[in-house]
């Protein structure tokens, strides 16, 4: 699974962030930074969550196999 974020779509609202902080983070200047682009099994499913809550469907998943 490799997650990515389209930055001229995302609004910064940290939804991401709050259901999987391991992989997403918000920066002062209220940017987000994917930690774990490739994150591992154990996360996979707060990642997918994320996702899909994404109030501006800025974040993507490909799911590799």
């Amino acid at each position: 699974m490799k997650v990515s974020v389209d930055e001229l779509v995302c609004e910064a609202n940290g939804v991401c962030a709050g259901l999987a902080p391991e992989v997403f983070e918000l920066d002062d200047d209220d940017q987000l930074h994917i930690l774990l682009p490739e994150p591992p099994p154990e996360l996979r499913d707060h990642v997918r969550h994320a996702v899909r809550s994404c109030p501006k469907a800025a974040l993507s998943l490909v799911e590799r196999p």
